[in-house]
């Protein structure tokens, strides 16, 4: 169960990350409010799995999910720019998760 905390938190993560950007530095009120919210429920789901996961594990992974999980939707809803060394930066991310998990 702990590892579906986690994916779930990476997932809100992502959320409150993108939220964040819409939200234009706090000004407009609903993204603020789902950034917020999101954000309490990732912290919230990390703590659970924390419960039985090591912590490097966890917070490895859950960053990760947010990272790369922010960088994809970034890519391709938001218009940012896909290169290269930005997919090499984020396939490196994948593998360090992946080491990690299996570790």
């Amino acid at each position: 169960m702990s590892w579906i905390f986690l994916l779930l938190a990476g997932l809100l993560e992502i959320v409150w990350a993108v939220a964040m950007k819409q939200s234009a530095g706090f000004t407009r009120l609903w993204p603020s409010l789902v950034m917020g919210i999101s954000m309490i429920g990732s912290f919230g789901l990390l703590a659970m799995a924390m419960r039985t996961l090591p912590l490097g594990t966890a917070y490895v992974l859950w960053t990760g999910i947010g990272a790369v999980g922010a960088f994809l939707v970034g890519v391709m809803f938001l218009g940012e720019a896909l290169n290269l060394q930005r997919i090499v930066a984020a396939a490196l991310i994948v593998t360090g998760l992946v080491a990690m998990k299996l570790a």
